[in-house]
């Protein structure tokens, strides 16, 4: 049973190895400059048919971050969302995750940001139709319908609020923005914030 128990934690263990060394990689080099060979070297793997008892292909892989990064991000906005009562103070709350994420695991907002999912992961929901974006729409809802934000199309007042945010946090990790994200977080959000709030 513990021996049972051993192989599992070593199993998951190798697992988190591949997915982070995979993610490092696929921000660095991109998805298509990235060969399973380099993922197995990275997470110390001596050879790729260990690799693949873990995952079939390079796909696969994506597919796993790409789904670990989404539950991810869902369960914090469900934290968000529980401590903040108005809608500003979860969008608030949203961009501070978001900002903290760029300095703290760029690797994660580089594959979130930067990569063009669709193009290695063709089946997956595109990011706007995954559960956080969609929490996201409706705390925008709520602040359209309590007044806070003017009232236009939600997904106008998304594409306003987030161009304005997911453009900085895109200067910051290609290094056009020299300093922390955290550097520009106070201005970016009165620039994002004043795109929809009602006046």
């Amino acid at each position: 049973m513990d021996q049972e128990k051993d192989n599992l934690h070593s199993k998951a263990e190798t697992q988190d190895e591949i997915l982070l060394a995979a993610l490092k990689l696929f921000a660095q080099k991109g998805y298509f400059n990235t060969s399973l060979l380099d993922i197995a070297e990275a997470a110390g793997i001596k050879t790729t048919s260990t690799l693949y008892q873990h995952f079939k292909s390079k796909q696969m892989i994506a597919a796993k971050l790409y789904a670990n990064i989404i539950d991810s991000l869902n369960i914090s906005i469900d934290d968000i969302r529980r401590r903040n009562q108005k809608p500003s103070e979860q969008l608030r709350g949203i961009v501070d995750l978001l900002f903290k994420l760029t300095d703290e695991a760029p690797y994660v907002m580089q594959f979130l940001l930067v990569l063009k999912l669709n193009e290695f992961l063709p089946d997956e929901k595109p990011l706007l139709e995954t559960p956080p974006f969609i929490k996201i729409n409706k705390i925008i809802q709520a602040g359209i319908r309590a007044g806070e934000i003017r009232s236009i199309d939600a997904m106008l007042v998304f594409g306003y609020f987030f161009g304005i945010i997911n453009q900085t946090l895109k200067l910051v990790l290609s290094g056009d923005l020299d300093k922390k994200a955290d550097a520009y977080q106070s201005q970016c959000w009165l620039a994002a914030w004043n795109a929809i709030a009602k006046k």
